[in-house]
């Protein structure tokens, strides 16, 4: 954990910085939320500012570590157009919960409008800032100190959730679009109605925020996977690329299925037998990249013992 909190203070002091923040006010938010009882829109008054406080958390010391394993340091101002636009986004979130006032979607007033139209040029700084640490990776490659030796670099399985977290963490950020072209989260019922128990997502009708959940935090997910297969499996290098490869598809396809599945305004917990289809069809079609992998990996490892 000392390498990884490391490794993202090198990569950009500002997204550490900014993580730290972040999580320092969640637990802040977290207190408020235990003390003051007033409900918006069906949920605690504090709950929103709190879910997007450890997201931003989650997201700014991620992407802080991804910078850490370029080979300079690279993308510092793109790194700090971030840090502000993450900053004033929560700004505003936890502004209008403070005013006991809607943050999202929000267009009563002329200064509630105003504050939700800087939200959103904010989310569109916010895409097109992961989009050039993306594109970054994808020309360079993820080093980490080449001039130390290649000892020190992350390794191809490493790189390739890096690459690939970043690019369903984008899939899953275009969904926050579809939520502002329809002016809410919910799809077939108003927001704030009956949801799941902490997350609010609708338990009555569609909900976007399912598919941008899942697809942002496969830039946690994946290179955590990474990061699992080289700790506790004997898998060869190229193995463990083959299933990082395979979990990414996943999540893509889980992406594209959950939306479609908001969009017809179907609760979560309520899939119909099409849903079910597609769900399986990514489940089985992930598992037998993943299977795949590893049988090739133990084929090739019979034939070098024999060999020898």
């Amino acid at each position: 954990m000392n390498a990884v909190l490391a490794t993202a203070r090198r990569g950009h002091p500002g997204l550490y910085g900014t993580a730290l923040v972040m999580a320092a006010l969640a637990v802040v938010l977290a207190a408020a939320a235990l003390v003051d009882d007033r409900v918006l829109l069906g949920a605690p008054i504090w709950l929103k500012p709190l879910k997007f406080a450890v997201s931003f958390a989650l997201y700014a010391g991620t992407l802080a570590w991804m910078l850490g394993q370029l080979r300079e340091r690279a993308m510092q101002r793109t790194g700090w157009l971030l840090v502000v636009a993450s900053a004033v986004e929560i700004a505003i979130i936890t502004g209008q919960a403070a005013r006991g006032r809607a943050s999202h979607f929000n267009t009563e007033t002329a200064q509630d409008g105003l504050l939700f139209t800087i939200m959103g040029l904010t989310i569109v700084v916010l895409w097109f800032a992961t989009l050039a640490v993306a594109l970054r990776f994808l020309r360079e490659g993820a080093r980490r100190g080449a001039a130390r030796g290649p000892e020190h670099r992350p390794s191809p399985s490493a790189t390739s959730a890096i690459r690939l977290g970043l690019a369903v963490a984008l899939l899953g950020m275009l969904v926050g679009f579809l939520m502002v072209g329809q002016n809410a989260h919910a799809v077939g019922v108003p927001d704030g109605g009956p949801g799941l128990p902490l997350v609010g997502w609708s338990t009555t009708g569609g909900d976007l925020r399912v598919a941008h959940f899942l697809g942002m935090h496969a830039l946690q997910a994946l290179p955590l996977l990474a990061a699992a297969l080289a700790a506790v499996t004997a898998l060869a290098e190229t193995a463990r690329t083959a299933i990082v490869r395979a979990a990414a598809a996943g999540f893509v396809g889980l992406v594209a299925l959950l939306t479609w599945q908001a969009l017809r305004g179907q609760p979560l917990l309520e899939p119909d037998a099409l849903t079910l289809a597609g769900l399986a069809v990514v489940l089985l079609g992930t598992a037998a990249a993943v299977l795949a992998a590893v049988r090739a990996d133990r084929s090739a490892l019979v034939s070098v013992a024999e060999d020898s």
